[in-house]
């Protein structure tokens, strides 16, 4: 597979409302699994196509827990509930850090590379890097949900208060 360019801020594709996957092929096939590769060679634990240059609502997450890869596909997220609030980076900010609020726990409804629709749960951590994800694929990008920015000299004894 290849390994794509990740695409900076300020570029305009990151605010951008993306397009609906309409074709479930070997494209988007193609697409996933170069995505997947290039969010592992990035060190990160998610990855939305537009962070790649490509305007369409698809993403990928892994948090390296039992879950394995989770792939979004025109995702929403259906039911939300708590709050959490923790440490968030972006692989289009590299260097950039800070505290985010979001819901503790949701329930998301999306597509899998096959067209098939499906429903699931997620909490904690998972949920944060979902909700990330999917911001991803309508404009929005985390540094407007920043409450408290965290400089990288901050990163090692970090906790929330």
């Amino acid at each position: 597979m290849a390994i794509l360019p990740i695409v900076m801020h300020p570029d305009p594709i990151l605010e951008k409302e993306c397009d609906q996957v309409t074709a479930f092929d070997k494209k988007l096939k193609k697409l996933l699994n170069n995505m997947y590769d290039t969010m592992i060679e990035a060190d990160g634990v998610g990855l939305a196509a537009p962070q790649v240059g490509v305007d369409l609502q698809v993403a990928i997450v892994d948090i390296g827990d039992e879950n394995g890869t989770i792939e979004l596909i025109n995702p929403e997220i259906i039911e939300s509930d708590g709050k959490q609030t923790d440490l968030e980076g972006c692989l289009s900010f590299p260097g950039l850090y800070g505290e985010v609020t979001r819901p503790f726990s949701i329930k998301v409804r999306t597509y899998n590379r096959k067209g098939k629709i499906s429903e699931f749960q997620a909490k904690d951590f998972l949920a944060r890097a979902i909700q990330h994800e999917i911001d991803h694929l309508h404009g929005i990008l985390f540094t407007t949900k920043i409450e408290k920015y965290i400089t990288e000299d901050e990163l090692e004894g970090y906790e929330v208060e």
